[in-house]
């Protein structure tokens, strides 16, 4: 992992923050798109690889299309010989707000999406490997497999952010060539008009895995208090997952790290649930 790039969108904090610095304690270089860059002027981890070079802060927006393209010239050339981009960590996720009528909501509230859709409409060749993450109880069938105490939460509280997060999974499952059930689409208020045209063609991305984790909170990474057998403190597996309840997004770090970078072949080409 050592001569490894990855560009990290949406590192700044939570699952983002914490799975760029595992990349980075492996020897990766990591480079960060970031509205303000100075939210790491007291972190003394990145901090300290902002010094060696191997992070590096761009400051620019996902939702404007430049600062994206910025962003992946930066991530390429972020060494001598200008090699490709390996991976893209994909974690952008709004700062939320209550409003009584709506649950929690985001501004603006397709910011997931349209960032995704910038993010691939901008993507560089040959392909990095690319790992999204998403949520447990988006779709129908998803929402469906959710405890019963948990489906007010979903269905009131997260509507809003997970709509949007939803329109996400539609733009990979169009690029990978997954099948959609277009009863989930979020509608053109979330995905905007024509909005294939700013992708690659359906089925050309195949390096892709989407980690929908359960319920987040912010606990302590139990795999790590696990030891060897880390992996252990929580359930991995493609599609739905019963009895999904929560997990902490250290430990959905952990496994983008841990479960999915340094296992690509397992993963690759699925949706993956992550929950305790």
């Amino acid at each position: 992992m050592n001569n490894a790039k990855a560009l990290v969108i949406g590192g700044s904090r939570n699952i983002g923050y914490h799975s760029a610095v595992r990349l980075l304690d492996l020897g990766v270089t990591v480079t960060f798109l970031l509205r303000s860059p100075k939210v790491f002027d007291n972190d003394s981890t990145i901090q300290r690889y902002v010094h060696t070079g191997k992070a590096q802060l761009v400051k620019g927006d996902a939702l404007v299309k430049d600062d994206v393209q910025r962003a992946w010239d930066a991530a390429k050339s972020n060494d001598s010989d200008s090699r490709p981009v390996d991976f893209l960590i994909f974690t952008v996720g709004g700062i939320p707000h209550f409003e009584l009528t709506k649950g929690f909501v985001i501004s603006p509230p397709n910011l997931v999406t349209q960032s995704l859709l910038n993010t691939l409409n901008t993507l560089p060749t040959p392909h990095p490997k690319i790992i999204t993450i998403s949520s447990t109880g988006l779709t129908r069938v998803s929402h469906a497999t959710l405890p019963l105490p948990l489906k007010p939460v979903y269905g009131y509280l997260l509507t809003v952010p997970h709509k949007d997060k939803c329109g996400a999974e539609q733009v990979i499952a169009h690029c990978a060539g997954w099948s959609w059930d277009k009863a989930d689409s979020p509608g053109s208020e979330v995905m905007g008009d024509r909005w294939e045209e700013r992708v690659p063609a359906r089925g050309l991305l195949k390096d892709i895995v989407v980690v929908r984790p359960a319920l987040l909170t912010d606990g302590d990474c139990c795999a790590e208090k696990a030891g060897k057998n880390g992996s252990m403190a929580y359930r991995a597996q493609e599609g739905d997952m019963k009895k999904s309840w929560t997990i902490s997004r250290k430990d959905v770090a952990h496994f983008l790290v841990e479960g999915v970078v340094k296992n690509w072949n397992e993963w690759v080409g699925k949706c993956v649930s992550v929950a305790y």
